[in-house]
């Protein structure tokens, strides 16, 4: 990209996702697009082009917010993941080994969302937290009761693959159901034992051969053809030729 405070980071980790709705935890903040990112810190080429979006933001800032005084220390959002917070609590274990920073918009600009194909991706259950991705991030100067520093905007998101959740969140009802579209395994839950269940369950259907075994007095119901023979006996107590009684 062209743009000198705007740099790209390739597959990092997307946290604290809210790309689809603004979103703030705060009631006297207004809302914002806005995303946790965990770039790990192996990828030298991502941080490198960061750090260089980071010094021209500032010579931006040098020139037009800060009155020609750039600040010793210029603060910028990001953080170690090996570290701790700023209340002093350490990261998560995601955040290990990464270097974490949030990036947001305003509720009026709504970061681009595309796919691999760099098609929109309009299934909000696409990009959660814990999916990878590819962010476009414009870097920019701010003067804030009296501080100096450089914020980070998100303006594109990029689906690159699929992660594992993170946070505990559930799965989406559209992946738990979409394996009965025609899948030939109808299970989408990860551990197969969870099935085991329904199979045990239909084993006492087939118990049902007692009522075969119920039909078998229907078979012994000679009796009744031994009770007609008394009649044909009484035939020999009629003679032949009248009729009559002997």
């Amino acid at each position: 990209m062209t743009n000198e405070t705007t740099a790209v980071v390739q597959n990092v980790r997307l946290s604290y996702v809210n790309v689809f709705k603004p979103y703030s935890n705060n009631p006297d903040l207004p809302p914002k697009y806005s995303t946790t990112i965990l770039l790990p810190k192996s990828d030298l080429s991502s941080k490198q082009r960061l750090d260089a979006a980071i010094q021209a933001a500032a010579q931006k800032g040098l020139n037009e917010k800060w009155n020609g005084v750039m600040p010793p220390v210029v603060a910028n959002p990001i953080h170690d993941g090996d570290g701790v917070k700023q209340d002093g609590t350490p990261f998560g274990d995601e955040c290990k080994g990464c270097w974490v920073f949030t990036a947001s918009a305003n509720a009026d600009r709504q970061p681009q969302i595309v796919d691999q194909n760099v098609q929109p991706i309009l299934n909000q259950s696409e990009i959660y937290s814990g999916v990878y991705a590819n962010v476009a991030i414009n870097v920019f100067p701010y003067l804030h009761t009296g501080k100096k520093g450089v914020g980070f905007g998100l303006t594109h998101i990029q689906k690159v693959r699929d992660g594992e959740v993170l946070g505990g969140a559930p799965v989406s009802a559209d992946k738990v159901f979409s394996a009965l579209g025609g899948a030939s395994n109808p299970n989408p839950f990860p551990n197969p034992q969870q099935a085991q269940p329904v199979q045990q369950y239909q084993q006492p259907i087939q118990q049902a051969q007692p009522v075969q075994q119920y039909q078998q007095p229907t078979q012994q119901a000679q009796p009744v053809q031994q009770y007609q023979q008394p009649t044909q006996q009484g035939s020999f107590g009629v003679d032949p030729i009248t009729g009559l009684p002997l």
